[in-house]
Parts: structure tokens; C-alpha cells; sequence
């Protein structure tokens, strides 16, 4: 189980060479995360949604509150956390010199998987994203939809307990958005825990079992969809966001 306790994560941005302020980019953030459980991470762009997932999975420290993954902390058992969690971001970058089957071969001998059963898990995670086609091509030289799989992809080699994805369809067109969703889908069926952040409310609306929708670094709300869209008297979770801020929105 995830635990996150109060969380917040404070940065200090230059107005001029002599002046800085500092702002709150996430702010006093508490949920739960269980297996078998798809948790929305959503709000627009800027809202602190990336900032709190790299603070789950130990690629930044918060400033204040506390992260407890199964019982331990980042701080004390870092790399045992980290054993069990694939993060994947929009800005994750591959290396692009390297072909998708030899990203996958290079990330399952960084895990120890011995040879047999890695070229079987292999070929499994080449077939179910539909990557026959491209997986000797360079990196460089793929599609968005293709990239993106390939990112993905890296992210099943080593079996993870916990699955952190920050705008994991984020400019790709129907048939790799649903390639994506429909992997998500499949890993909570194995019980896997799924924290999935997005600014598509309608696709978090449909995969996802509770929602923490972020806003100015505050969470505004949380929920299922249906406990939300009761709660703001709306029919979908883009109106229950406008219903919740009062119809405006200013980035921060």
C-alpha cells in the first residue's frame, strides 16, 4: 500500500539576479493507494501532479509530510522501494541509439532476470503492445505512438508491484491511447496498484476507481467518479473540476 501523509513540496523561483520567492507546488497532500486499485491522479496542466508523483517514487524529496510504500520509507529503504515501482513520464527519455527489443534486453539484465525467462518475457511484452513491427528500429526513428509503447513497455520487464504514470497517453492517437489503457486495465486485474495521472478527466473517469483531483497544488477533491459528480451536483468529472473552482481557472 502507498501512503501519502501531508505531503507538501516547497521550491524557490528567481524573480530577478538579487530576488527569489518561494511557492508551494503541491500542498498538504494525504491519500491511500491499495493493490488492485487504479487511482486517478488528475488536474490541469501545472497543477502539481508530476511533482507529487516523483516525490512517490524517490526522484525528489518533500519538504514536509511523509511517503510510506509498504511499510517503509524512501529515506531508510530507498532501494528496496524502488525494486517494486516502474515510473514512466512524458519526459522519460530513451536512448535513442538502441532498438525497443534492446531496451528491453538491457533493462531485465539491470534487473537480474536470468536469460531464458527474459527473452520469454520478451517477446510476451513485444506481442501484447503490438511492436513486432518495430522492435529492431532504432529509437530515434519511431513514431509518438511507438516511443511511447516502447516507454511503457520497459515498465512491465521487471513484474512491478506499483506502477506510477504521469500522462501516459499524452498526444497519441486513439489506437496507442488504447493499447495503454487497456495494458492498465489488464495490470489491475493482476492486483498490481496503478497511480495514473492525467489531465483527460474522461479517461480517468473510465478506468479509474478513485480520483484525487488536484488543483494550485491542493487536492480539491477525492472519491470515485460517481462520489465526485454526486458531490458537485455534475455529470462528468470536467464539470465536478469547474463546479469545485468556481468555474474559473488561472494557472498558477
Amino acid at each position: 500500500m502507498i501512503e501519502v501523509k501531508n505531503v507538501s513540496k516547497k521550491f524557490q523561483k528567481k524573480i530577478n539576479q538579487k530576488e527569489s520567492i518561494s511557492f508551494l507546488a503541491d500542498n498538504d497532500i494525504s491519500f491511500t493507494a491499495k493493490e488492485g486499485e487504479i487511482i486517478g491522479i488528475i488536474g490541469p496542466n501545472g497543477a502539481g501532479k508530476t511533482t507529487l508523483l516523483r516525490m512517490i517514487a524517490g526522484i525528489m524529496t518533500p519538504t514536509s509530510g511523509q511517503i510510506i510504500i509498504d511499510g517503509k520509507t524512501h529515506q531508510k529503504d530507498s532501494i528496496e522501494i524502488k525494486k517494486n515501482i516502474s515510473f514512466l513520464t512524458g519526459n522519460t527519455k530513451l536512448y535513442k541509439d538502441i532498438s525497443p527489443y534492446e531496451l528491453l534486453k538491457m533493462c531485465g539484465e539491470y534487473h537480474g532476470i536470468p536469460k531464458e525467462d527474459l527473452e520469454k518475457r520478451i517477446d510476451t511484452i513485444i506481442k501484447r503492445f503490438s511492436m513486432e513491427a518495430f522492435k529492431h528500429q532504432k529509437i530515434e526513428t519511431l513514431s509518438t505512438g511507438q516511443y511511447q509503447r516502447t516507454g511503457i513497455s520497459r515498465c512491465l520487464v521487471s513484474n512491478p508491484k506499483y506502477y506510477i504514470l504521469d500522462e501516459p497517453t499524452s498526444g497519441l492517437d486513439v489506437i496507442s491511447s488504447k493499447v495503454i489503457l487497456d495494458f492498465i486495465k489488464e495490470e489491475k486485474a493482476k492486483n498490481k496498484c496503478i497511480l495514473y495521472s492525467t489531465h483527460y478527466m474522461e479517461e480517468a473517469e473510465n478506468i479509474c476507481d478513485r480520483i484525487v483531483m488536484i488543483n494550485k497544488g491542493q487536492v480539491i477533491a477525492t472519491g470515485t467518479p460517481k462520489e465526485i459528480r454526486i458531490k458537485t451536483n455534475t455529470t462528468n468529472l470536467r464539470d465536478s473540476f469547474f463546479a469545485l473552482i468556481g468555474g474559473q481557472y488561472e494557472e498558477k
